[in-house]
C-alpha cells in the first residue's frame, strides 16, 4: 500500500484505486481455499455500474471457502505511474497483485474493451497467451455477452463461460478445488472444465480455413470435448441469489443508484438485438420478492433512487402494480423509482404519473427506425402513432424533455428512412409545444447509433454499411435536425466499424489485437483515447483486411466463426427470421401470440416465468406432453446442404 500511496496524488480520481467502499467484503486471505478476481476492463465508474459484477461478487463471497475481489482497468495516467514505479495490477480489497490469485475472471460487455483485457494481463505480469501460462499462473476466464463470439480473444482466454454465470461459477470453483487448484495439471483442469455445460475452452478446438478465407470447420481436438457448447441459463430467477447489500461506489459512477433486476429476457424479437436471443426466455421475479429486495437495498445503501433493471422493464407483466407498491413503500422517504428506456407501445399515462411522484427525469423511447417499413424489417412492432401517443402522455404528465434512440445503417435502409427519423423528431417536438411545454425548456434529443451485425441474430449474415456511406448517412441526418429544440447525437462511425469487425471476427484477429495493444491502443470506446490509424496499422502488420470482416455478407451455409457456440435458438429459425426481414414481414411477440418455434425452450429445457395473475404460458416446453408444434416446425429440421 505504501508504493500505491506515493503515486495516488499524481493521478486523476485516486478514489478509483483505493477500495474501502460501503458494503465491501474483505475476507481472510489464508482461510479462503480459492481466490478469484473479478476484472472489469474499463474504469471504475463504468464497472461499478454493472449489475453482473455485484451479483457474482455476492455469489462467490457467500461461500466460506472462496473470496472474490475486484480490479478495473487503470486510466492512462494511472497506468503510466504503475509502469514507471513497477506496481503490478492489484485488487481494491486487499491491494494484492492480481497474479497471486487463483482465477482471473473478465467480463466481456463491449468489443472495444478487448485491448484493455490484454493490457490488464500485461500489467498483472501474466503471459498474454494461454499457451504460455503454467501452473503458477491464475486461470484466466471470461464471460458476458461478447463471449457468444469468443474467437477474437481465443488466444488470450483459458476458458469462456457461455451464458448466465450464477450456477456455472460454483461448478468451476468446485472442479478447481477438487483437482487441487494450482497444484493440478493445467491441461487436465481445462479438459475437465470443458465437460461442464456452458464452458468453452478454445485451445481444445481446431479451426480450419478455406482458400477464400472463410472457415471450413471448427472441431474439438480431444475425445469428450463437445462439438457445440450450449449456453447456461438460470431457471429460477425469483429464488436466485441477489445482492441486497450491494457495494456503494466511493465516487460518482455512471449509474449511481440501487439496481433492482425485475426480469431477464425479452419476448419482442427485434432482429438486430443479440440480448433478445442470449437472455431468452423471459423470467420474471414476483412482486413480493422485488418489494422485499428493494426495501433491503435502500436500507443497506442509503440510495434515494431505485432503478428497475431489465431489457424491457415496461414489459414486466405487473410493472404498474410494482411501481405503485414501491412508491407507497417509500412514501415520505424521498426515494424515487426510475425506468430505463421505455417501449413506446408499453407506456401509459398512469405509469408516467406514478414514476414522477418524487422526481422527474428525462424519458427515453427507442423507435429504432424512422419508417414503418423499416420497423417491420427489424421487427420492432411499434408504430408512429404509438410513439406520438406515448410522448403526448409524457408531456401532459409534466415531462419537458425526451430522448429518442434510433439506429442507422440497418439492412435495407434508404434515405427515406432517415427522413422518417427527422420527421418523427419534429412531430415529437410539435406535440411538446401543443402540450404547453415552455419553449426554452422543451428538448427532444435524437441519438443515432450505427448498426453492428451481431452473432446469433437474424442479421448475423448481413454486412455492415460501408464506412464512407455510414458517414454520409450521419451527415445527411444531421442536416435534417437543425430546428430549435432538437439535439442530435451520433456514434463515432470508425468505432462502430471496428466493433463490427470484432463482433464478426474469428481467432485470426488475436494477432490484430496484440498488435493494436503494442501500438498503444487502450480504452478504444473512449473518444479521447481512440486512434483509428493505430488500428489500421495493426491490421496491416497482421496481414488482415478489416473490411473483409465488417463488410462480408455470409451465406446461410457458411461456417460462421461462432458456429460451435449454441445460444439455444435454432439456426433455421434465424434464417427464417432473416428471410421475413427481407420481405418486411413482422413476427408477433411470443408473449402474446403463438410460439414462433425458436426452439429455445425445449433445447435448454427451460420455460418462461410470467408473473401475471392467471397467466398460462402458451409456450410449448421440453416438459410438455404435446411436442407436435416442434415436430412440425420447419426450424427443427437439419440445415440443408
Amino acid at each position: 500500500m505504501g508504493q500505491l500511496e506515493k503515486i495516488l496524488s499524481r493521478v486523476e480520481k485516486p478514489a478509483r484505486y483505493v477500495g474501502g467502499e460501503w458494503n465491501v467484503t474483505c475476507k481472510d486471505w489464508h482461510k479462503a481455499a480459492v481466490k478469484v478476481v473479478f476484472a472489469f476492463p474499463d474504469v471504475y465508474e463504468v464497472g461499478m455500474s454493472h449489475l453482473g459484477l455485484q451479483i457474482l461478487y455476492h455469489v462467490v463471497n457467500q461461500r466460506e471457502d472462496a473470496l472474490m475481489e475486484r480490479t478495473f482497468a487503470p486510466w492512462v495516467d494511472m497506468e503510466e505511474q504503475m509502469r514507471r514505479h513497477g506496481l503490478p495490477l492489484f485488487t481494491l480489497e486487499s491491494h494484492r497483485p492480481v497474479a497471486e490469485f487463483d482465477i482471473l475472471a473478465f467480463t466481456l460487455q463491449y468489443e472495444m474493451s478487448f485491448t484493455n483485457i490484454i493490457n490488464m494481463l500485461d500489467l498483472a505480469g501474466l503471459p498474454l497467451r494461454t499457451k504460455q501460462r503454467g501452473p503458477e499462473h491464475p486461470l484466466v476466464i471470461a464471460g458476458g455477452p461478447c463471449a457468444f463470439n469468443p474467437e477474437p480473444l481465443a488466444d488470450f482466454i483459458d476458458l469462456f463461460v457461455i451464458g448466465e454465470g450464477e450456477e456455472v461459477f460454483h461448478e468451476l470453483l468446485e472442479l478447481y478445488l477438487k483437482l487441487g487448484g494450482k497444484r493440478a495439471d493445467r491441461q487436465e483442469t481445462l479438459h475437465r472444465a470443458a465437460a461442464i455445460p456452458g464452458v468453452y475452452v478454445p485451445s481444445l478446438y481446431a479451426v480450419a480455413y478455406r482458400e477464400d478465407g472463410l472457415i471450413r470447420e471448427i472441431r474439438p481436438l480431444e475425445e469428450g470435448v463437445p462439438a457445440k457448447v450450449t449456453r447456461r441459463v438460470l431457471r429460477n430467477l425469483d429464488g436466485a441469489p441477489f445482492p441486497v447489500r450491494p457495494l456503494v461506489p466511493s465516487l460518482g459512477v455512471v449509474h449511481d443508484r440501487g439496481m433492482l433486476e425485475v426480469q431477464r429476457g425479452c419476448t419482442r424479437g427485434c432482429r438486430f438485438c443479440q440480448a433478445g436471443i442470449i437472455y431468452r426466455p423471459v423470467r420474471e421475479k414476483s412482486p413480493a420478492t422485488l418489494l422485499r429486495q428493494a426495501g433491503q437495498i435502500i436500507k443497506n445503501t442509503g440510495y434515494d433512487e431505485v432503478s428497475l433493471v431489465s431489457l424491457s422493464t415496461a414489459d414486466y407483466s405487473r410493472v404498474e402494480e410494482l411501481v405503485r407498491s414501491l412508491l407507497d413503500e417509500f412514501a415520505g422517504k424521498g426515494v424515487s423509482i426510475s425506468l430505463p428506456s421505455l417501449r413506446v407501445d408499453a407506456f401509459s399515462v398512469d405509469l408516467a404519473r406514478e414514476v414522477q411522484r418524487v422526481r422527474r427525469a428525462t424519458l427515453t423511447f427507442a423507435p429504432e427506425a424512422g419508417t414503418q417499413r423499416l420497423r417491420d424489417v427489424i421487427n420492432k412492432g411499434v408504430t408512429a402513432e404509438d410513439l406520438m401517443n406515448a410522448v403526448t402522455a409524457a408531456f401532459h404528465a409534466g415531462w419537458q424533455a425526451v430522448k429518442l434512440y434510433f439506429m442507422i445503417g440497418l439492412p435495407t435502409e434508404r434515405d427515406e428512412d432517415l427522413d422518417g427519423i427527422a420527421g418523427l423528431a419534429r412531430q415529437v417536438l410539435e406535440r411538446g409545444k401543443e402540450a404547453g411545454v415552455p419553449r426554452g425548456r422543451l428538448k427532444v434529443t435524437v441519438s443515432a447509433s450505427s448498426f453492428v451485425p451481431k452473432s446469433h441474430t437474424a442479421f448475423q449474415w448481413e454486412p455492415q454499411v460501408e464506412l464512407g456511406e455510414l458517414k454520409r448517412r450521419q451527415q445527411y441526418l444531421r442536416s435534417k435536425l437543425k430546428e430549435r429544440g432538437l439535439v442530435f447525437h451520433w456514434h463515432d462511425p470508425e468505432v462502430s466499424f471496428l466493433e463490427a469487425v470484432l463482433a464478426r471476427g474469428d481467432r485470426r484477429l488475436g494477432a490484430v489485437l496484440a498488435e493494436a495493444w503494442r501500438l498503444g491502443c487502450r480504452f478504444d470506446g473512449w473518444s479521447e483515447c481512440f486512434d483509428f490509424q493505430r488500428w489500421q496499422e495493426a491490421f496491416r502488420r497482421a496481414g488482415l483486411d478489416p473490411y473483409w470482416y465488417a463488410g462480408r455478407r455470409y451465406n446461410y451455409n457458411d461456417v460462421l466463426p461462432w458456429e460451435h457456440i449454441d445460444a439455444g435458438v435454432s439456426k433455421l429459425f434465424l434464417i427464417h427470421e432473416h428471410k421475413k426481414a427481407m420481405e418486411g414481414k413482422p413476427t408477433p411477440d411470443c408473449r402474446t401470440g403463438r410460439c414462433p418455434g425458436c426452439g429455445l425452450c425445449p433445447t435448454l429445457e427451460v420455460e418462461p416465468e410470467i408473473r401475471e395473475a392467471g397467466n398460462a404460458c402458451p409456450h410449448p416446453t421440453a416438459n410438455d406432453n404435446d411436442q407436435d408444434h416442434y415436430r412440425r416446425s420447419p426450424y427443427s429440421a437439419p440445415l440443408p446442404d
